[in-house]
């Protein structure tokens, strides 16, 4: 990934860490404080509506809907996930190391490693 672009969800995702409970952010003067104050309901309902509008806009472009609302409806999707990475302790980097990960292997096959894995952790 560009360089430019890790830096921008780098400098997003400080900002969205900022506005952590713990770091004092105020649901009074902040959305992703508000958002991190009534907890994970909360961001995982709008991760659900976003992903939702992001279908609703695909299929409009397909038929001859304006492009551009997908890009938009993705952002807040992005957005909204990067609130719940900031909630769990986690951030964009890591996400990023794990489709690095993953570049160069088959869809297929990284999916038949997940459950391959799954099986053994249920069996340990």
């Amino acid at each position: 990934m560009e360089t430019m672009t890790t830096d921008a969800l780098a400098r997003l995702a400080a900002t969205i860490e900022s506005r952590l409970p713990a770091r004092g952010g105020d649901p009074e003067k902040s959305y992703v404080a508000r958002l991190l104050h009534k907890g994970p309901d909360a961001f995982l309902k709008k991760i659900g509506e976003e992903a939702t509008e992001v279908v609703m806009a695909a299929k409009d472009a397909d038929h001859g809907g304006d492009r551009q609302k997908i890009v938009n409806e993705v952002a807040d999707l992005w957005f909204h996930s990067m609130v719940a990475l900031a909630h769990y302790g986690l951030t964009p980097r890591e996400v990023i190391d794990e489709l690095e990960r993953r570049e160069g292997t088959s869809g297929i096959e990284e999916k038949a490693l997940r459950k391959a894995q799954a099986r053994e952790a249920s069996n340990d």
